[in-house]
């Protein structure tokens, strides 16, 4: 099941939250974190985005098995005057455990479809060079657009390259 979490279910779901982007990034998964992450910070994280929740430029979709997280995707609508058709995708974590099922796949066409629903038709995310997310955005027709080499570091410290992908997505009914 996936649905949308405003910023006070959120603010409860913080602790699954955080332990979800705590294995995410103990398993190697390239988002913004370094080994060694711990929950407190993986918390302090999605606290971090409560404000952005409570304004709605920032959107929570979540994946649940049977009320366990198991997956999130972030929205962040841009807030620029000449872009209010654009959004970017971040933190699209599926849970160790529960990955190669299919449930990141339906986390990219819940937030696609969501981002159409509030006029957001073109769509923006970066990921590690050759990643699972990589094959993923290629596999759901987002188009790269480019590569930066040595743009970040993979959690166990190693320079990474970066590609960025863009999506046109069509205005819902």
């Amino acid at each position: 099941m996936i649905r949308e979490l405003d910023a006070a279910a959120t603010e409860v779901a913080v602790p699954a939250l955080g332990s979800l982007l705590a294995d995410a990034v103990a398993q190697g998964a390239s988002v913004n974190f370094l080994a060694g992450f711990t929950q407190e910070a993986a918390e302090a994280f999605w606290r971090g985005q409560l404000p952005g929740l409570a304004t709605g430029t920032t959107r929570l979709l979540v994946a649940e098995e049977g009320g366990v997280l198991m997956g999130t995707v972030l929205l962040f609508l841009a807030t620029q005057p000449n872009a209010p058709f654009r959004a970017e995708i971040g933190k699209m974590i599926v849970h160790s455990s529960r990955r190669r099922r299919g449930i990141g796949h339906a986390l990219l066409m819940a937030a696609e479809a969501r981002a159409a629903t509030l006029g957001r038709i073109l769509l923006l995310l970066d990921t590690e060079s050759g990643s699972a997310g990589d094959a993923l955005y290629r596999a759901a027709g987002w188009v790269e657009y480019g590569r930066v080499p040595g743009h970040a570091y993979h959690p166990d410290g190693v320079l990474a390259e970066t590609t960025m992908f863009y999506k046109s997505v069509i205005r819902a009914a």
